[in-house]
C-alpha cells in the first residue's frame, strides 16, 4: 500500500490516503477510467464510512438508469474500504489491512436513475480481528434504491491481494 499523502488530512479520501497508486477499477485513485470511490469515516465510532458519487451518461444501462454492474462496484469498494477501516482502527494500526471481498449481495429494490449523485452509507454490522461485515445503503435523493450486506477479510502475506493497493 501506499503512504498516506498526510496521516490527518481529513478532506482526503481513505483511498487517497491509504493507496494513491491503486488501479483498482471502483476505487482506484491511478486508474484513470475508473470510477474513483472516496470513502469518508463519519462519526467517532469507526463504524460507518459514507461517499457522495456522480453518474456519467456511460455508466447507464438504459436511458436515465444506473447500471447494476456499477451499483455493484461501487457498494463492494465503498464496503471494503468500510471495513478496512474498522479493522485498523479496532487492531489500533496507523495503515488499514489490505482486505478482499469474500461474499457480498446486492439487492437492487427500486431502478437508481442516472442522472444525480448518488449516496453510500456503509456501517459494521459484525467484526473480529481480521474480517468484517458491512450492510450499505445506496441512495438517490431521499430514496434507497440499492443495498449491499458483505464479509470482508484482511489477507495474509502471500495472497495475491497482498499489498496491491
Amino acid at each position: 500500500m501506499d503512504r498516506p499523502s498526510s496521516g490527518s488530512d481529513r478532506s482526503a479520501s481513505l483511498q487517497e490516503r491509504y493507496a494513491a497508486r491503486s488501479i483498482c477499477f471502483g476505487c482506484g485513485p491511478a486508474n484513470d477510467q475508473g470510477l474513483h470511490v472516496r470513502s469518508f469515516p463519519r462519526g467517532a465510532d469507526d463504524d460507518e464510512c459514507v461517499c457522495d458519487w456522480t453518474p456519467e451518461p456511460h455508466h447507464q444501462a438504459f436511458p436515465g438508469v444506473l447500471n447494476g454492474g456499477i451499483i455493484g462496484t461501487l457498494m463492494d469498494c465503498h464496503s471494503n474500504w468500510t471495513a478496512a477501516y474498522r479493522l485498523m482502527r479496532q487492531a489500533g494500526a496507523d495503515r488499514p489491512p489490505t482486505t478482499v471481498t469474500a461474499d457480498f449481495h446486492v439487492r437492487l429494490l427500486k431502478p437508481t436513475p442516472s442522472g444525480d449523485p448518488v449516496h453510500l452509507s456503509g456501517r459494521v454490522a459484525e467484526s473480529t480481528d481480521d474480517r468484517a461485515t458491512i450492510e450499505t445503503a445506496l441512495s438517490s435523493g431521499d430514496v434507497v434504491t440499492a443495498t449491499c450486506r458483505g464479509t470482508f477479510v484482511a489477507v495474509r502475506p502471500g495472497h495475491p491481494a497482498y499489498h496491491r493497493w
